[in-house]
């Protein structure tokens, strides 16, 4: 018990720490009987895409299985890209440079769409572009990273810097990485802030939303369907499965080609006066090369280190799990080893077997799923996009929405393949590991 008290602050919950300042929220108003759009998950690929229908005229119902607000989409990083994440991993490999040209345009195009939105509809989402900073775990990793941010520069027209690891600590107060790159057009915002205001921005445009309305079926009648949930049936022209990590068994197409991963966060109690400008100067937001990578930054308010990893190959408790994020964290920041821990929480990233969102429609059921860990701006996109497809707005599906949605076979075998899978991502770490103990 006693060292429990040293590790977490009195106040320990196990909650996003964003829920402090927005929570989820519960809505029992009455399920409409029929509907132009019934739109399953309120995540913001839902919100986005019940505004978009709403604005268009189109009667949406949105349903949750739990509070608006308590998925994947108020437990993330919070943090924002203009697709430099799709460049940083193998989704391009085997795209033709015709489709990846365009793959990259609508990624850059969605981080346009997410400022505009919370500019133009005055959204409370507490948006910040300081930066992202991205490590390298090993000397050879440096060069792969240096030369991924040329091919960023080349194809997204970001500003890259290259930072040796001579000159990091004035931007990651770390000794812990082999140098990294530094992407100025990258941000975080607040995400449960940014979800209460994609819920209100729904609302006034018109769109109902409905939370511990858990879809049971979904059932084809001719040219409609007949949405089964916990509180009722909906009738409804269209049906939009916006689900993401908490797709589930509903729809077995999907499962078979998304595979929830969990992944945790941690946040600290207020750092001591003068502490972030130490050990994050610029507010920045940082990440690293190692497959199961660090994820962190300060809150949007400056005043904790929020820190995100996946502690085991295996899913554990949120505060076992809180102690090893906060050993992990120290190894980056020994400075840090004094200070307690206020809230740890983990939430469900859905990946996709080539590493893309998808969007699309499948039996008449529309889709927008694979958020694959870059989920706030383009999911935000896609939802709008999606929209105004199932709406027959727009006759061309955007390159997200191009060639098949592949199989995942961890998707297929998830209660296999997502410990497997981690597990050989920590084997490669570890060899990694030595390889740095080796050089240093």
């Amino acid at each position: 018990m006693r060292a429990d008290s040293l590790l977490f602050h009195d106040d320990f919950r196990i909650a996003p720490y964003w829920w402090d300042e927005a929570p989820p929220e519960t809505s029992r108003v009455a399920l409409p009987a029929n509907v132009d759009v019934v739109i399953v998950g309120s995540g913001y690929c839902g919100l986005s895409a019940a505004a978009e229908a709403a604005q268009h005229g189109a009667a949406v119902a949105v349903l949750d299985a739990a509070e608006l607000g308590a998925g994947g989409s108020t437990r993330s990083g919070g943090m924002v890209s203009s697709g430099q994440k799709l460049a940083l991993t193998n989704a391009i490999r085997g795209v033709s440079a015709e489709r990846l040209g365009r793959l990259m345009a609508e990624s850059n195009a969605s981080f346009d769409y997410l400022k505009q939105l919370i500019n133009t509809e005055s959204l409370d989402a507490g948006l910040q572009i300081t930066g992202r900073f991205f490590g390298a775990f090993t000397p050879g990793h440096f060069e792969r990273l240096r030369k991924q941010g040329e091919l960023l520069r080349d194809k997204t027209g970001v500003t890259v810097h290259v930072v040796t690891r001579a000159e990091q600590r004035a931007v990651v107060g770390s000794d812990y990485y082999y140098g990294g790159i530094l992407v100025d057009e990258y941000g975080g915002l607040h995400t449960a802030k940014y979800h209460r205001a994609l819920r209100e921005l729904a609302r006034r445009r018109g769109a109902t939303l409905h939370s511990h309305a858990a879809v049971e079926r979904i059932e084809r009648t001719g040219s409609r369907f007949i949405v089964h949930t916990a509180r009722g049936k909906i009738n409804a022209s269209r049906v939009l499965v916006a689900t993401n990590g908490y797709t589930g068994r509903l729809t077995p197409f999907f499962a078979r080609r998304v595979l929830p991963v969990a992944s945790y966060q941690i946040a600290t109690e207020p750092l001591p006066p003068g502490l972030m400008d130490v050990l994050n100067p610029g507010r920045r937001m940082i990440s690293d090369s190692k497959r199961n990578l660090f994820y962190t930054r300060p809150s949007p308010d400056g005043t904790r280190m929020l820190f995100g990893s996946r502690p085991s190959f295996r899913e554990v408790g949120e505060r076992e799990a809180a102690r090893i994020l906060r050993a992990k964290m120290i190894e980056l920041w020994p400075a840090l080893r004094d200070v307690r821990i206020t809230h740890a929480w983990k939430g469900y990233v859905a990946m996709t077997g080539d590493k893309l969102a998808h969007i699309g429609e499948r039996d008449g059921v529309h889709y927008a799923l694979g958020c694959n860990g870059n989920g706030v701006a383009l999911m935000s996109y896609l939802g709008q996009r999606i929209a105004k497809s199932l709406l027959g707005l727009e006759a061309a599906p955007g390159a997200f929405g191009e060639g098949p949605f592949p199989l995942s076979p961890a998707g297929i075998a998830s209660t296999l393949s997502v410990p497997v899978g981690a597990a050989l991502y920590q084997l490669d770490d570890c060899w990694n590991g030595r390889v740095r103990g080796a050089l240093s």
